[in-house]
């Protein structure tokens, strides 16, 4: 017998991913939870046809917005995407072949392989990263800031070996959209958490840099793998010179 499964997203402004993402999902799921935080787009309705059940929200923290997805989950056991995110047909049958047998986990590792700026990324850190996204719904639960949550299971886990895709950023605009605000909400959960400006942190750049382009083999990646180097070894010079920035305003 098959355990039901549940795909839960939050979303966004999302129409130009969203279909792919539940194509990718159609044959497994048996309930598509979908959180959208006022898209004035056709994310809703996209999802929709798809047969989701839409539940709105404001955003506040993804790790808020998370939970609350989930707790709308009604079966036992959960897969959590990003709009921008897909099953490959092999890890979507991964699955489904899983939840026929009996497993003694409640949590499963999935490997993402990303795309940036059109290039499928095979070093930088960004090749089948372990992702905790499957999981018994009843033992599981976000914690972390307003961002960059962090999905916790109660037991054992296990990885699987298939890959799920993410198509990360189409262009440097985009990239820098979502920078500027995932820095930002970094910078006000260190402050909401007390967390003291060090100025030291600002000189992290040239560090960041070495180890993805050097280390993590990043040159291997083209233009692309330099970008995504140079881009991301900005995040914490600017994240922690926004921290700076709320404490000097206060």
């Amino acid at each position: 017998m098959k355990a039901e499964l549940s795909v839960f997203l939050i979303t966004k402004q999302e129409e130009a991913n969203i279909k792919t993402c539940l194509e990718s999902i159609k044959d497994i799921a048996d309930e598509i939870i979908v959180v959208d935080s006022n898209s004035s787009d056709k994310t809703v309705e996209i999802a929709k046809s798809f047969g989701a059940q839409i539940y709105f929200k404001d955003f506040f923290s993804f790790t808020e917005q998370k939970n609350f997805a989930l707790s709308k989950v009604t079966k036992p056991w959960a897969l959590n995407l990003d709009a921008d995110e897909y099953l490959t047909p092999k890890l979507a049958a991964e699955i489904k072949k899983l939840l026929t047998s009996a497993v003694k986990e409640n949590g499963f590792y999935l490997k993402r392989s990303s795309v940036f700026l059109g290039r499928k990324m095979k070093y930088s850190g960004m090749a089948k990263e372990l992702c905790l996204r499957l999981v018994k719904t009843s033992a599981a639960k976000y914690e972390g800031g307003r961002v960059h949550e962090t999905l916790k299971v109660e037991g054992q886990t296990a990885a699987l070996e298939n890959c799920f895709m993410h198509n990360t950023y189409t262009s440097i605009k985009q990239y820098f959209d979502k920078f500027n605000n995932y820095t930002s909400l970094a910078a006000l959960t260190m402050a909401e958490k007390g967390k003291k400006f060090n100025p030291v942190q600002l000189l992290r750049q040239p560090f960041e840099f070495i180890k993805i382009y050097f280390f993590r083999l990043g040159f291997l990646d083209g233009l692309q793998g330099f970008l995504w180097a140079l881009f991301s070894s900005f995040y914490p010079v600017v994240k922690y010179a926004k921290l700076w920035d709320i404490k000097r305003n206060k």
